[in-house]
């Protein structure tokens, strides 16, 4: 194979100007953001496709030996690709905008249905590139045969509670999903009988409990093909020749643009306001929303600051996206804002005039109305609140205002920003300069001295750099058992108040009976169509995760650079920039691998870490969620201590990440300074070539490389 090593990558940087028609908190590698200007043929994709050429030779080069060694690098190499995903999760109620949103953000008018049809508010749908062919494609999840069979004895049990009784948002909602996919036989029907095959012809994989794909090339094409997957029942031209609805079934559509830059490593993620009555779906909802890095409030710009809806989901939902969750930043995005109405002036100038004056007074009100949720200011700063101001409509046809007075080019450079930041070349290329640096470091025999000195140097150095990690985390564990002391005591307080809260309001209204039974079938959890949700899981939980919400956002914060645990896990080190001298000469290429692998293992800790934060923080609830499903009339013997229990096995997690430190590191240690490099084979070329793309694309000097 021909590997070409002078030419130089292509500008990395995407045109945002190009998006407007139809599209044709682990650490980086890295420190330096890729740079922007790199001239030449080469693009990121050829530098990755020939580095994972490069790569597939080295691996066949490898003697066919089963010390541990050659295991350890056929093993690196087979694992070097890692995509890592960032979720931005676009929360708000039907008819704010949310597709027209997305739809100039990604720079694909057509993909997402929007104005006039009526949106199916229970699936989830997600939005990211497709880089593996040209088509637009459609991925139908379905939920399973047993959860749909189960959700149907459950409908209704429902509609038969409230039989002559006048209806509620919560029966038009269940005589809506019956009707729209069964049409008016539902009436007549059993809930067996309406699992009957013949009902589900057109869509057999849910039967196989199998994902439906759909394809086309263009953008409209796909979104007629996927209207009765994701909306309700519309007059729309694409809608009229379907006869049956089958939104009731999808937990998620999965939209993948073709060769779209911006969502490369970003998936957008269209999320019901509160989750789902579905089980299924609803915990596919917690489950995307814990991981998303950003979320998008969404609302009309003339009721952005007084409507209910956006601020109730934020209220509902920050503790799964904080703590819970690893959300770094939130974004209320005010839409429709060339909607002004009548004026006086109607040039041009005077129309953006008053345009942008009414935008920077929502912003002023927008924030003036986040600075008061006290509960969410527990999980986020208000530094990492940010208020934009949109126009889908004048960022297309810009008949009043400039592009950048649409600030749809300010959320796609954010969008850009998350991509280059998780550039799937950038590791892969770095990862494989560690891999080729230890494997030609093995195979040169000179310098048996010099690795011992070095080697037993590294070894104590991993030992204090340890000790420096372990402190920290003891602390935070005896700070977190105060903490949950205190709010044991305050649950046992306050339990009896806070079911009495919920099982006895001050406004019952007549249909309480048939809430209360709702909130005991669902496992204490009732989200009507309309109104807040009933969580007595979550109130039990409150005393406790209020004792601890500050000192766990201070530990594990999503926000900012520092890391967990006080950043102790960022800041390890084992100084192997300081070992490159001359006197070091002969084991440079072992300490670049080091040096690799360092940054690796911090990488993998800081995921370990935010997951099982999430974990941590969701077992309070958790275990409140478990007690209760057994009887929810014995609620009032909760008493707490079994969540200490549980809280202080988890938090435990910090021996795992201390062993993880410490025997990875060691075999790093060993592998590159204790192995006899005999049979490996010389890879000197073949580091070059990775050294330079490595070098273009950190913008670095040939000696000054970030990974040395």
């Amino acid at each position: 194979m021909l590997f070409t090593k002078n030419k130089k990558p292509g500008k990395r940087r995407l045109d945002l100007q190009d998006l407007q028609g139809e599209s044709s908190q682990g650490q980086s590698p890295a420190r330096k953001r890729p740079r922007e200007d790199i001239q030449g043929s080469y693009t990121e994709e050829v530098i990755l496709s020939d580095v994972k050429n490069i790569m597939r030779c080295v691996r066949q080069k490898l003697p066919n030996q089963d010390d541990k060694l050659n295991k350890f690098l056929k093993n690196s190499i087979k694992h070097l690709e890692t995509d890592k995903r960032e979720v931005v999760g676009v929360f708000g109620r039907t008819g704010a905008g949310k597709s027209s949103l997305i739809n100039a953000v990604i720079g694909v008018k057509d993909l997402l249905p929007s104005g006039d049809i009526s949106a199916c508010t229970s699936v989830m749908i997600r939005v990211e590139a497709n880089m593996h062919n040209p088509k637009y494609e459609a991925e139908i999840e379905f939920i399973t045969k047993e959860e749909w069979e189960e959700e149907l004895w459950t409908l209704f049990n429902f509609l038969g509670d409230n039989e002559d009784k006048e209806e509620d948002a919560d029966d038009q909602d269940s005589f809506k999903k019956l009707s729209e996919l069964y049409g008016e036989e539902w009436r007549n029907k059993s809930p067996e009988n309406l699992m009957d095959k013949k009902y589900f012809r057109e869509i057999p994989e849910f039967l196989q409990s199998k994902s439906k794909i759909l394809t086309s090339d263009t953008a409209k094409e796909l979104s007629a093909k996927c209207v009765k997957y994701t909306r309700s029942e519309s007059k729309e031209e694409n809608a009229k020749d379907v006869k049956r609805w089958y939104w009731p079934l999808v937990k998620c559509v999965t939209f993948r643009v073709p060769k779209n830059g911006l969502l490369q490593h970003v998936t957008l993620v269209d999320l019901p306001g509160n989750g789902d009555r579905n089980k299924s779906r609803d915990r596919m909802w917690k489950r995307v929303v814990g991981s998303c890095s950003t979320v998008w409030i969404v609302a009309e710009i003339n009721r952005a600051a007084s409507e209910k809806e956006p601020w109730e989901i934020l209220e509902e939902s920050c503790s799964l996206m904080g703590n819970g969750g690893e959300c770094r930043q939130i974004h209320f995005i005010c839409t429709k804002s060339d909607n002004i109405g009548g004026s006086d002036d109607q040039s041009a100038a005077g129309v953006r005039a008053q345009i942008l004056k009414r935008n920077k007074q929502a912003k002023i009100k927008v924030m003036a109305e986040f600075s008061k949720l006290k509960e969410v200011k527990k999980h986020f700063s208000v530094e990492y609140f940010k208020v934009f101001t949109v126009s889908s409509e004048e960022f297309l046809r810009r008949k009043n205002l400039d592009r950048d007075d649409t600030e749809i080019p300010s959320l796609q450079e954010f969008l850009q920003d998350l991509n280059e930041w998780h550039s799937e070349t950038l590791n892969y290329v770095s990862g494989a300069h560690g891999i080729l640096s230890l494997i030609q470091g093995a195979s040169i025999r000179e310098g048996a001295d010099i690795k011992t000195t070095v080697c037993k140097g590294l070894e104590e150095k991993l030992s204090l750099e340890l000790d420096k990690v372990r402190e920290p985390m003891g602390k935070t564990l005896m700070a977190f058992e105060k903490c949950l002391s205190e709010g044991v005591d305050k649950s046992k307080s306050s339990c009896d108040k806070v079911l009495k809260s919920v099982l006895y309001p001050t406004k019952k209204g007549g249909a309480f009976h048939r809430i209360l039974k709702c909130v005991v079938e669902n496992g204490g959890i009732h989200k009507p169509k309309k109104g807040k949700s009933i969580n007595i899981n979550m109130k039990l939980t409150s005393c406790l995760t209020d004792s601890i919400d500050e000192e766990f956002k201070k530990t594990f914060p999503n926000e900012g650079n520092s890391g967990p645990f006080n950043g102790v896990i960022n800041a390890f080190s084992l100084g192997t920039k300081k070992l490159m001298n001359k006197e070091c000469e002969n084991v440079k290429l072992q300490l670049t691998f080091l040096k690799t692998e360092e940054v690796k293992m911090k990488t993998k800790l800081n995921k370990l870490i935010r997951e099982r934060k999430k974990t941590i923080y969701s077992s309070l609830t958790t275990t409140i969620e478990e007690t209760m499903k057994e009887c929810y009339d014995r609620a009032k013997e909760i008493r707490g201590e079994g969540m200490l229990k549980n809280m202080r096995e988890t938090i435990e997690m910090h021996l795992e990440i201390l062993e993880k430190l410490d025997s990875t590191m060691l075999e790093s240690i060993e592998l590159s300074l204790k192995t006899d490099g005999v049979s490996i084979p010389d890879v000197s070329v073949e580091l070059e070539m990775v050294k330079n793309y490595y070098n273009e694309l950190t913008e670095c000097p040939d000696d000054d490389a970030i990974l040395w």
